[in-house]
């Protein structure tokens, strides 16, 4: 089956209050009917949790997850973090590459012996790590192959190997965090010599949207709070100890198949030339590029902070080959990376994307490469996510201008933004705090609700939906909040030569969060799965299973549905898919100057996306829609249907 390779069909959970881990398999139907990633998380996050969970309570869980492709495909191998989240109290999926996802499934894949006893036909890998309760302590868990047949240079004697009722392919062992608890990411990352999935102080804080790190910084679980529910289980990092999965011959031809295929592709050669970063380009020329706090659609020194400033500025890519990674640069960080506040400077390579040269250049009004290089390496040790954090900065200089806030703040302080930072990850000041929970929650308290947009709590991203109907829409409607990677209509829509109607964007955003279902659920590479036009049936059918593009389409309707079904649960509705006041204000700049949402015609448009999905007006999934997707034997009582 699956030439040499067997997908992994198993579930490693680790209980931190009773210090117990157990090797469970995964019901057949549910890695039929969803996958992998974020789809099997979804259905275990749905299972586990009773409505009203706290998020940040022992009760919540939290998977790092792989799919049935992790470590074969082309590209930078992906996990999700998926979990309830502490800043929208929905549905949490996030994604980081680097290093560490391929050792975790090294780390979690089945033996390669042949065990000639009665339990060799259960002995394949783990496509998830469970982890539920909380340690008492700062802790460190540490996963290896069990027979890996050697032991870890760093592993300390104080660790000690969590209690199961039987044998497991990982071998799975609990330490003190010890002296990295209050350490950056950098820093923890550094402690291992091996891959690390970490929280930096803002996790330990429970900043709300502090992120999972790792590689010192350079990739991070970023958006919604997966962090800050790591840190609310005293878990300081996950250590995974495994070389990379070796694909048999078979598999690595279609590797490579792929790899030159994508770098044929339009996205491989856009990645190749400037990675995420281009965006910030794209979306100054089309007049969507949130400036100044979401006043203006376009930037001044887009330039300045843009691919070409980092092109000049970097000294390496992370990651060469067919697909590379992003630009390596040089820059100083420090000012309050330290959970003590210490203010040393350090010199150092960091990984700037796009997000951070718009939320932190653009949104803030800085156009010195450096300065935000600096700040976005800040944002990664601290372990925050440069979205919300830049957002949760622009709101309280926008603030400050309108008389709600008592403090001198202005655009274009790198200096005021960096210390706020700072405030913020240490949650030391009332302001810092209360910004730790989110720009809606600052806004409750001292007013200036409508200074900053956010969806279901979460503060928007890359692009000013004012300049396209269709991703105010895949705001609107994105199942963990404010996301431009669900469904990135925007890229069709702002050069389309006629108008779009409001069924063509239902239709477009719908069938992107389908296929992104699908994409995330098989963990595969963001911009390498985009050649994936037939979401992965080739790939699929490689490893011995049997899907058509069509039954993949079906899977990721599920999916999306399933995770629908979980924020209904929670008692979301149509309310929470509006869009916040401050977008019917035109824009006052740029290429879409008076550009604004109209509520009339977001409503019909949002009752056409309702229509196609196959929900009620109040946005619930009806009975007629889950018995045809297969869902009827997993909505439980608590949920309320169409």
């Amino acid at each position: 089956m699956g030439g040499g390779y067997e997908p992994p069909s198993r579930l490693l959970r680790v209980d931190l209050t009773a210090g117990r881990v157990e090797s469970e398999p995964v019901p057949e139907t549910w890695l039929e009917r969803y996958l992998g990633g974020k789809g099997l998380a979804a259905r275990y996050l749905y299972d586990e949790l009773d409505a009203g969970t706290d998020p940040l309570g022992p009760e919540n869980v939290l998977l790092f997850a792989l799919g049935p492709l992790s470590g074969l495909t082309p590209g930078e191998q992906r996990y999700a973090a998926v979990t309830k989240s502490p800043l929208t109290g929905g549905f949490l999926d996030s994604y980081a590459g680097g290093a560490f996802p391929a050792a975790l499934a090294g780390a979690l894949a089945g033996e390669r012996d042949n065990r000639n006893d009665e339990s060799t036909e259960e002995r394949r890998g783990h496509v998830a790590l469970l982890v539920e309760g909380a340690a008492d302590d700062p802790t460190v868990l540490r996963i290896r192959r069990a027979d890996a047949g050697v032991e870890s240079e760093t592993t300390p004697e104080s660790s000690q190997p969590l209690e199961s009722s039987q044998p497991l392919e990982s071998a799975t062992t609990l330490e003190p965090a010890g002296d990295l608890w209050g350490a950056d990411a950098a820093a923890t990352c550094e402690a291992f010599d091996a891959p690390v999935a970490c929280v930096g102080p803002a996790g330990e804080r429970e900043v709300r949207y502090a992120t999972v790190a790792s590689d010192g910084g350079d990739h991070q679980a970023g958006r919604g709070g997966a962090g800050a529910v790591m840190g609310s289980k005293n878990l300081k990092a996950v250590v995974a100890e495994s070389a990379p999965l070796d694909p048999p011959e078979r598999l690595a031809a279609l590797r490579d198949d792929y790899e030159a295929r994508f770098a044929d592709d339009d996205t491989g050669r856009w990645q190749a030339a400037s990675e995420t970063v281009e965006t910030v380009d794209f979306a100054d020329a089309v007049g969507v590029l949130p400036t100044r706090g979401w006043q203006d659609g376009a930037f001044d020194g887009a330039d300045a902070v843009g691919i070409e400033a980092v092109r000049r500025a970097a000294v390496a890519r992370e990651r060469e080959g067919a697909i590379p990674g992003g630009f390596r640069v040089t820059t100083e960080t420090g000012a309050g990376t330290d959970v003590n506040a210490s203010d040393d400077g350090e010199t150092r390579e960091t990984v700037p994307r796009g997000a951070t040269a718009i939320s932190l250049g653009s949104g803030l009004a800085i156009d010195d490469f450096d300065a935000v290089a600096a700040l976005g390496a800040t944002c990664d040790r601290l372990g925050v996510d440069v979205i919300s954090a830049g957002n949760a900065v622009a709101w309280a200089i926008r603030a400050s201008e309108e008389g709600v806030l008592d403090r001198d703040l202005s655009f274009g302080d790198e200096a005021a933004a960096r210390d706020l930072l700072g405030e913020i990850a240490r949650r030391e000041t009332e302001l810092g705090d209360l910004l730790a929970r989110g720009v809606d929650a600052a806004a409750e308290r001292y007013g200036g609700g409508g200074l900053v947009p956010t969806v279901k709590a979460m503060e928007l991203p890359t692009y000013d939906p004012r300049g396209s109907a269709s991703m105010a829409l895949a705001y609107a409607t994105s199942d963990r909040g404010a996301c431009h990677r669900r469904a990135r209509p925007v890229v069709e829509e702002v050069f389309a030569t006629e108008s779009w109607s409001r069924e063509r964007r239902a239709e477009t955003v719908a069938a992107e969060q389908d296929a992104r279902s699908v994409l995330w659920s098989l963990v595969v590479d963001d911009f390498a799965g985009e050649t994936f036009e037939d979401l992965g049936a080739e790939w699929l059918s490689a490893v011995g299973l049997d899907y058509s593009p069509e039954r993949l389409r079906t899977a990721g309707e599920r999916i999306w549905t399933l995770t629908r079904l979980f924020n209904v649960r929670e008692g979301f509705d149509r309310a929470d898919d509006e869009l916040p006041e401050k977008l019917t204000e035109p824009l006052a700049g740029g290429p879409q100057a008076g550009e604004a949402l109209d509520r009339e015609a977001f409503a019909d448009l949002l009752s056409a996306y309702y229509d196609r999905r196959g929900w009620d007006e109040r946005g619930r999934p009806t009975r007629d829609l889950l018995a045809r997707l297969d869902l009827l034997d997993a909505v439980d009582d608590e949920t309320p249907v169409g």
